[in-house]
């Protein structure tokens, strides 16, 4: 039997106890190892279906699922997706196609050039007010507004090719609010012109289409309906008055005026002229000046270079409650004749003119009263100063009228023969006050 010393028990024990605690902790360590990985294997796997297993499929994970199959598609698959090569109208669109192909080379846009002047009253040259205008004739004669080239030093007028020209003045009349201009088309240039068409028998409801150049839009085409007949409408900037306006609902905007309203065939029924609009933009309310006046006035223009109006040589003034209290009338509607000029037609047909003067909204305005007051010229009623001009609007020089007048509470009715319109006088009627 072999024996071991003290020392050499206690030293191979020391060494038999480092060897076991040696591998005992390489064999913790790896599975510590081995658990951790597990821990995290499987955290990844919740966290990456956890939306899957827990949430349905959104709109999202759709469109994904097309967008993949779409990239997976060829890109020649993709650029020969089939589109239809049939293109069907309605009535309406087919007849709004019509129109605008049929006249929107006949609108021109209209530029002008007016005098300025700065601080130390200098002139200079600066862009004026622009418009639009509608060619009536071959040769180069255009209808448009007097606002649109008025104080105008130069006229420039743009066809649809782009191309521009020197216009010049032919005639205007501002009662109308209507003028012509004129350029001359170069040798083998063929324009086209719009017709007029019949004002007379509109219908509120009908429709009209508009085309024009609003805010400097060129030939810009705009549907709406007649919506009343027959308004006389004041010139804010003038204050003369403009019978029988057409008004439309149609968007009318600045840089429209003195384009056509046009009915489903193509014809002139109306010039577009003003809105009413506290925005200064469309709200609905556009008026135009009927073929039947612009006809009238065109053919004058063209022949004298201006409108020759029949008009009687008298002032006359609206009558009023205040006017008619204060004259002990017995009638407070009419035209209160206040002076007759010496000489005139109308003196010669008996008609009177007042003798009292007073003082009418200011002390700079004297009428006189106790002369006639018209009520009725031939079958038109005149309540407003409105129909006074409408009475008159048609006649002549030469015409003789039937002029009813109140005087002394009673109706008399004289024969009237009218006057020439005289240069300088006021709208053509007479002196208005």
């Amino acid at each position: 039997m072999r024996l071991y010393t003290r020392g050499q028990i206690v030293f191979t024990s020391i060494v038999v106890g480092a060897i076991v605690c040696g591998v005992s902790a390489l064999g913790f360590s790896t599975y510590f190892k081995k658990a951790v990985n597990s821990e995290n294997q499987t955290s990844e796997t919740q966290i990456s279906k956890a939306p899957v297993s827990e949430t349905p499929v959104s709109v999202s994970s759709k469109n994904d699922e097309v967008l993949s199959s779409l990239l997976e598609t060829s890109p020649e698959t993709i650029t020969t997706i089939p589109v239809s090569d049939s293109v069907t109208y309605t009535q309406d669109e087919v007849q709004n196609i019509s129109v605008y192909e049929k006249c929107s080379d006949a609108v021109v846009n209209i530029n002008t050039q007016v005098v300025a002047y700065d601080w130390f009253l200098e002139p200079y040259v600066q862009d004026g007010g622009s418009g639009s205008g509608s060619i009536i004739d071959k040769r180069g004669y255009i209808l448009t507004n007097v606002h649109v080239i008025q104080k105008a030093t130069k006229i420039y007028v743009s066809l649809s090719d782009g191309t521009q020209y020197e216009a010049e003045v032919v005639g205007q009349d501002a009662d109308s609010d209507l003028a012509v201009i004129k350029f001359n088309p170069p040798e083998g240039v063929s324009l086209k012109t719009i017709q007029f068409g019949d004002s007379q028998n509109l219908r509120v409801g009908q429709k009209v289409i508009a085309i024009g150049n609003p805010y400097g839009l060129t030939r810009t085409m705009t549907t709406g309906i007649v919506s009343s007949l027959g308004r006389p409408l004041k010139d804010s900037a003038t204050g003369r008055i403009i019978n029988n306006m057409i008004q439309t609902d149609a968007a009318i905007n600045p840089g429209n005026s003195g384009g056509p309203l046009l009915d489903t065939n193509g014809r002139m029924i109306g010039i577009n002229t003003m809105i009413v609009s506290n925005s200064n933009s469309s709200a609905g309310v556009g008026f135009a000046v009927p073929s039947e006046t612009a006809v009238r006035v065109v053919k004058d223009l063209l022949k004298y270079g201006k409108v020759n109006r029949g008009t009687m040589d008298i002032n006359v003034i609206q009558l009023t409650n205040r006017i008619a209290q204060y004259a002990r009338l017995d009638v407070n509607t009419g035209m209160l004749v206040s002076s007759v000029g010496k000489g005139s037609l109308a003196e010669k047909a008996g008609l009177r003119g007042g003798t009292e003067a007073v003082y009418y909204g200011n002390r700079r305005n004297v009428i006189y009263l106790g002369g006639d007051v018209i009520r009725k010229i031939d079958n038109t009623a005149i309540t407003s100063l409105a129909d006074y001009y409408l009475a008159l609007e048609n006649k002549r020089p030469g015409d003789v009228v039937t002029v009813t007048v109140r005087r002394d509470r009673k109706d008399v009715e004289l024969k009237i023969k009218l006057e020439g319109d005289t240069e300088g006088s006021d709208s053509g009627y007479g002196g208005l006050i």
